[in-house]
């Protein structure tokens, strides 16, 4: 995912000035790429018209982030990338049974909320139109990765 596209280039390397990939770029799949407690994981699989997911392929979708969630025991945090990501993560932990807290936590850069053993971070998407009008900025990427990392790190 994010592989040889503009929005990877910025997701990747942010990930490997986080320190949790071992190089700055993805280009294939045979391009040695190892990433080191992160996962990159989709609420929609596919891209959709005009690169708009709606509600319904988000519904249909959810199912396979619900069973990535199961698989990936040791998740702790998640950064989602967007308000798409941010609701569709909040539904995806509901479907395992983590409440929603109230009031419904809202989307913004940087924004946090615990969502049963989860931290859920949010970051503005990695997408051009974010990161050529200057919405989202290195800086404020690498900011929510150490927003994440403080988490996993435990209590000061």
């Amino acid at each position: 995912m994010f592989t040889g596209d503009r929005s990877g280039d910025w997701l990747y390397a942010a990930l490997h000035r986080a320190g949790y990939a071992n190089q700055p770029q993805a280009t294939g799949v045979d391009d040695g790429l190892v990433l080191t407690d992160a996962y990159v994981a989709t609420v929609v699989r596919c891209a959709p018209p005009d690169n708009k997911p709606t509600p319904r392929e988000r519904d249909r979708c959810l199912p396979f982030l619900v069973r990535e969630l199961e698989l990936l025991t040791q998740v702790r945090a998640i950064l989602a990338l967007g308000a798409f990501a941010w609701d569709g993560t909040l539904r995806a932990l509901a479907k395992l049974g983590h409440a929603t807290p109230k009031p419904r936590p809202a989307f913004g850069h940087a924004a946090q909320a615990m969502v049963g053993p989860y931290a859920l971070v949010g970051s503005y998407h990695v997408s051009q139109q974010n990161t050529f009008t200057g919405r989202l900025t290195e800086p404020m990427l690498d900011a929510v990765f150490a927003q994440v990392s403080a988490f996993l790190a435990g209590p000061p």
